[in-house]
């Protein structure tokens, strides 16, 4: 019995000093850990500080438009602009959609704030909306009606926490109707963030503005009645490929897409009065301030897609493919008119048209029953791609695009 007692007191003795020991050494590897995640955040904020001096240095050499004598350039960590303070916004910003962005997982911060760099102050948060509390404790908001728009996004810094933090400056805000702000002016964001994920190693130069002019209408509700605009646009430019393209949107509700919008940068020179890209050589700024090309910046399937056709241009009668779901359930045949960009023939013999864009990205839809084809003196799905053309019939939904039926050739009018 003492023997057994002796064992057990030196078993569990030795079980104490080991479970110590191992004790010490997840201490001493947690410990080592948490020395490795300090160096390594570390390293990180070091990595993303040079590359943010890199890209203000790219921007500053390659990227701003000329500046005059009377304005005072503002550079933040991966923008700069100039203030107009009459106007209580910027008269340009730019940036560069840092092929950074492709692995970026930065989200939005909404910490708008007042730029401090500005001299005699920006717009804030009273030049917006109101907001007080009412008896119940909770907070109420009287909006004017404007959001909060971005010029430089800030989804094209989500690869750096400072870059983005710094996109919610006032500086960076224009008031900007919901339905512009969220649908036509967040496709063209969109748009030309696809445009480096689809080419991963590129850097892309942007302008981005209202147009301002003497007599814009004020916010008269906002602390600074700052202006609101008419138009704004956003430039973007490809060094690499010398390559340019611009938009120009009107701040209305508008059904039209982006491609509706496009035009040169040398358009936006002639009513901005701003030389953008001074220091391209002669050459360079004609191939790409001159021409804007969609398509070459379109990949995959909507690379053909284009702008639906001016109704101004149409026959009598016709309508676009904007304006082709006020047609839903219409008890008569009328006529939609656009561009056939993309065709498909289906193992079952029936042949699908798509106006202005392509499927699976389609506004309109021909489809031709396969039985319909033989009253087809051509292949519609070989002989209509490219061609504007105008097809009469009822518009139909089908999940959510307008379509139609044609059920011979004389349903399909050439344009030309």
């Amino acid at each position: 019995m003492k023997k057994l007692i002796v064992y057990l007191l030196f078993f569990n003795l030795s079980v104490l000093i080991f479970a110590q020991n191992y004790e010490k050494d997840i201490l001493s590897l947690e410990n080592r850990l948490l020395k490795l995640n300090i160096e390594k955040d570390s390293i990180f904020n070091c990595l993303e500080d040079l590359k943010l001096k890199a890209l203000k240095f790219d921007l500053l050499e390659n990227g701003l438009p000329e500046i005059l004598d009377n304005e005072d350039l503002i550079c933040h960590s991966a923008y700069c602009l100039v203030y107009d303070d009459n106007h209580k916004m910027a008269k340009w910003t730019a940036h560069i959609i840092s092929h950074e962005v492709v692995n970026g997982v930065v989200s939005r911060t909404n910490d708008f704030r007042a730029d401090t760099l500005i001299k005699n102050g920006t717009a804030e948060e009273l030049d917006y909306f109101l907001k007080y509390i009412d008896e119940n404790g909770k907070t109420q908001y009287d909006g004017f009606g404007y959001d909060r728009g971005h010029l430089a996004p800030s989804a094209d810094f989500r690869w750096s926490a400072k870059a983005l933090s710094e996109s919610y400056y006032y500086s960076n805000m224009t008031p900007q109707l919901p339905e512009f702000n969220r649908e036509i002016w967040a496709e063209i964001e969109d748009f030309l963030r696809q445009y480096v994920y689809d080419n991963p190693t590129k850097d892309l130069y942007l302008v981005t503005a209202p147009v301002i002019k003497d007599d814009l209408k004020k916010q008269e509700r906002s602390k600074n009645k700052i202006s609101i605009p008419e138009y704004h646009y956003k430039i973007a430019v490809d060094l690499e490929d010398k390559k340019g393209i611009a938009f120009l949107v009107p701040q209305q509700n508008l059904g039209y897409p982006i491609e509706s919008y496009v035009v040169t940068i040398d358009s936006i020179e002639n009513i901005t009065n701003i030389n953008f890209y001074p220091k391209l050589s002669e050459q360079d700024e004609k191939l790409i301030e001159s021409v804007s090309d969609i398509k070459k910046w379109r990949s995959g399937r909507d690379k053909n897609d284009v702008a639906p056709l001016d109704i101004r241009t149409l026959p009598k009668n016709s309508h676009n493919t904007v304006n082709a779901r006020q047609f839903y359930e219409y008890p008569k045949e009328v006529n939609i008119c656009g561009t056939v960009v993309s065709t498909h023939k289906s193992k079952n013999g029936h042949v699908f048209i798509n106006l202005d864009k392509s499927f699976p990205n389609q506004v309109f839809t021909a489809t031709i029953w396969k039985s319909n084809t033989i009253n087809f003196s051509y292949e519609p799905e070989k002989f209509l791609l490219n061609k504007k053309v105008c097809i009469k019939g009822k518009v139909k939904d089908y999940q959510g695009t307008p379509s139609t039926y044609p059920k011979n050739e004389k349903a399909i009018k050439i344009l030309d």
